[in-house]
């Protein structure tokens, strides 16, 4: 178990490295929230789903939709490192004629679903788990919203509606860094008390540090024990998460690196690895 927390925060080391790069080589996108998500989709891509980056059509993955689709920077670099397209790829970002564009769609291999739209995330997710429910199929769906995203209605009613139909193989998972385009969540629109809210709406709740692969495998393990209800896990994350001076900064919700924040940000990010490795 140790040996595979650290390759995963390893992996997740990585792929902010690419967030950096990539969008300091574009010049625009959203360093914030792609930072803060780095561990949750470096569990769900390298431990937690079932899927097949040489085949991404098939049948029996596991569903994975992006809700807050502005920090796929996260995303794509979990699928290059996956496989899906080459790496290379990923300079292109938010370029005319690439596929990879400031929000995710079908035309990149292992992307499900358009996205970008906030709110409307978890209704799509729960689409694809009563689909799975009708085939008698054993793939689950897992979807990531932001903690912004969630003062949107269609969230909450995507929420009712996956508990009245028992969507127990639907997982939402929440990027609770506290910062939103605006400021603080807390100060635009409080989403406290969070917890109870999920569970007045009939879903099984875990939280965990966003941050801490042993806690998020945990909570992703927890979730597939579960039966007759969805579950949601309200992960406790910082945004801009491994660069000093983009953490906890609303300015980076939406700024990308300039090249001389590019370098220091990847000489912080390497100095993790490096003590990462010495542990």
């Amino acid at each position: 178990m140790e040996e595979k927390i650290k390759i995963l925060k390893s992996k997740s080391v990585s792929i902010r490295k690419l967030i950096i790069e990539m969008l300091a080589c574009a010049g625009s996108g959203h360093p914030g929230g792609s930072l803060s998500s780095a561990e949750i989709i470096t569990c769900l891509y390298f431990e937690i789903m079932r899927h097949n980056p040489k085949n991404p059509k098939w049948l029996d993955r596991d569903r994975f939709h992006l809700s807050k689709g502005h920090c796929c920077p996260a995303l794509y670099a979990a699928l290059a490192l996956c496989g899906y397209f080459p790496q290379k790829e990923l300079w292109s970002l938010r370029k005319l004629g690439s596929i990879l564009q400031g929000h995710p769609d079908r035309r990149i291999p292992g992307v499900e679903v358009s996205s970008g739209s906030l709110g409307q995330g978890l209704s799509v997710a729960l689409g694809m788990s009563l689909a799975a429910k009708l085939d008698k199929a054993q793939w689950r769906v897992y979807c990531l919203m932001g903690d912004g995203e969630i003062q949107e209605g269609n969230i909450w009613e995507a929420a009712m509606a996956a508990a009245h139909f028992k969507a127990d193989n639907l997982c939402g998972i929440i990027d609770y860094n506290h910062f939103q385009i605006d400021g603080r969540t807390e100060e635009v629109m409080n989403l406290e008390p969070l917890v109870s809210k999920w569970e007045a709406f009939g879903w099984h709740v875990i939280s965990c540090d966003g941050h801490n692969i042993k806690e998020l495998l945990e909570a992703f393990q927890n979730a597939r024990s579960v039966e007759s209800k969805p579950t949601v896990i309200i992960a406790q994350t910082v945004k801009g998460k491994g660069v000093s001076f983009m953490e906890n900064v609303v300015d980076f919700h939406g700024r990308a690196p300039t090249q001389e924040e590019k370098e220091i940000a990847l000489r912080e990010l390497e100095e993790i690895e490096k003590n990462e490795e010495a542990l």
